[in-house]
């Protein structure tokens, strides 16, 4: 029976890609097998070390040695969002614009007289399953299948992640918008079978 060789490499063996060079601590003439940073600003750039040295170097390391409190805090901070740029919370991406039939505001609250949807349960008209999909794309039933594409195609030009900047409320606006369609357009197709079965 063939042993197979395992070539794992263990936690603490020397580094395979370590260069055939001496320990460069000072005064050490041992074979240099592990790497440390140089510095926080050149972190690809590196010390090499034999073991007992680079333990002894990373006991020492402080990644934060220099910065202020409130250095540190800010570096923190970046890291949260993977040093990406932010904006507060409201103006979706640095982008101001937004679409006016994702407010809903029943008691006119922000002036303007904005046409209010009515809510889902004054419409005992609309079927069951179809309450929440027709609020979703901000539509009146009954409704026929060419406004529904025709309502489905502005809004998903309109919130497409692409021509939103890649932001994510954006996309999972599409998303819902998606199912939303789906399940109206499935309704209105079957009606329409059942319509022409009774007619046939």
């Amino acid at each position: 029976m063939m042993n197979r060789r395992n070539t794992r490499h263990r936690a603490f063996d020397p580094d395979p890609d370590a260069p055939e060079r001496c320990c460069d601590m000072a005064g050490c003439g041992e074979a240099a097998g592990y790497r440390a940073p140089r510095s926080r600003e050149t972190l690809t750039e590196y010390f090499w070390f034999c073991l007992p040295h680079v333990r002894e170097y990373n006991a020492r390391w402080d990644y934060y040695k220099g910065m202020s409190p409130g250095q540190i805090e800010a570096h923190i901070r970046d890291d949260v969002s993977w040093n990406r740029p932010s904006w507060r919370l409201g103006q979706r991406g640095g982008r101001t614009h937004f679409a006016e039939e994702d407010l809903i505001d029943p008691l006119d609250l922000l002036g303007g007289g904005r046409p209010v949807r009515r809510p889902a349960a004054a419409r005992p008209d609309v079927p069951e399953g179809l309450r929440q999909p027709l609020d979703t794309l901000g539509l009146e039933w009954p409704l026929s299948m060419d406004e529904l594409k025709m309502r489905y195609k502005d809004l998903a030009r309109r919130h497409h992640p692409d021509t939103n900047g890649g932001d994510r409320v954006a996309e999972e606006r599409l998303k819902s918008i998606n199912v939303a369609y789906t399940a109206v357009r499935a309704h209105l197709t079957a009606a329409r079978e059942a319509d022409l079965e009774r007619t046939a």
